[in-house]
């Protein structure tokens, strides 16, 4: 069933990039014809970054982050705990048990990522063991499984293998009209060829930017539902005093962090690019369940 609701999502996502695309091809007075082969480089390019990230988000997270796993062979009560915790979870939503692993972070915050549903990891910050109870971090892992069983790491994929492709597509089209626009009858000027990249790289820029404010809206929406599949896993209780406690003793690394859209807290000024909602929007919502 979460497969068929991934595949609809892809098929209602691409329908309408191509639709947009067709839009802008038609106001711009460019036949979809003439771009197919451009369209098609930019989707292999497009595509071909994310896809990579995904495949290799496992073994890339747990360099990065120096992950510790565990097993069902620990002797720590706690993390016995834990990972009986995750065990049952995924027995419930009918998954393969995630590889489960800490990471020495003072940040309280958790992440899943992987390639697919049945080969994901799940990592938690030892501030978040130091900071939170055994059940509120059983909520913090009901949230991350959620991800995983809705299949959120391959869904957000998808959605920036289009938009890198709707971004880098339409610059290239914009440019070559207004290099086309420049020349003159006898086909001189123009943008020449350092101007046309220039212009390009310009575009692109702006283009995404523009571009993550639904992506954003989308990677909220996750966080949400997620919040409400760690309600439905452990109980709302144990999940708000667990973002309650997030929110109190939030301390982001001071780096460069790629896994930040996957974690349970990314602590940004609200607005159109958020990808996290506020604490206490999740919190309230959750009171509401």
């Amino acid at each position: 069933m979460q497969g068929l609701k991934r595949i609809g999502f892809y098929v209602m996502l691409n329908a309408l990039v191509l639709i947009m695309i067709n839009f802008v091809l038609a106001v711009l007075g460019v036949r979809m014809q003439q771009a197919s082969g451009l369209l098609l480089m930019c989707a292999i390019f497009g595509f071909a970054g994310s896809l990579i990230s995904l495949w290799s988000s496992k073994f890339a997270a747990k360099r990065m982050y120096r992950i510790q796993l565990i097993d069902s062979s620990t002797t720590d009560p706690r993390m016995r705990f834990i990972y009986e915790s995750v065990q049952a979870m995924a027995h419930e939503r009918g998954l393969k048990t995630p590889e489960l692993g800490i990471y020495p972070s003072r940040d309280v915050n958790a992440f899943a990522t992987g390639p697919s549903r049945n080969n994901s990891l799940l990592a938690i910050s030892s501030g978040m063991l130091q900071m939170l109870s055994d059940d509120e971090i059983a909520a913090v892992a009901g949230h991350e499984m959620t991800h995983i069983s809705e299949g959120d790491m391959v869904s957000m994929t998808l959605v920036m293998g289009l938009v890198n492709t709707f971004v880098m597509f339409l610059a290239r089209i914009v440019a070559t009209l207004l290099d086309s626009a420049l020349r003159g009858d006898r086909g001189r000027g123009g943008l020449g060829y350092i101007g046309y990249y220039m212009v390009v790289m310009l575009l692109q820029n702006v283009l995404m930017l523009l571009a993550m404010i639904p992506v954003s809206y989308y990677s909220r929406y996750r966080e949400y539902r997620a919040d409400r599949g760690a309600a439905e896993l452990t109980g709302a209780g144990y999940m708000i005093a667990a973002l309650q406690k997030i929110d109190r003793y939030y301390a982001p690394d001071n780096k460069q962090d790629s896994y930040a859209l996957a974690k349970i807290n990314n602590k940004r000024k609200m607005s159109l690019f958020a990808t996290h909602p506020p604490i206490e929007d999740r919190i309230e919502r959750l009171r509401n369940l």
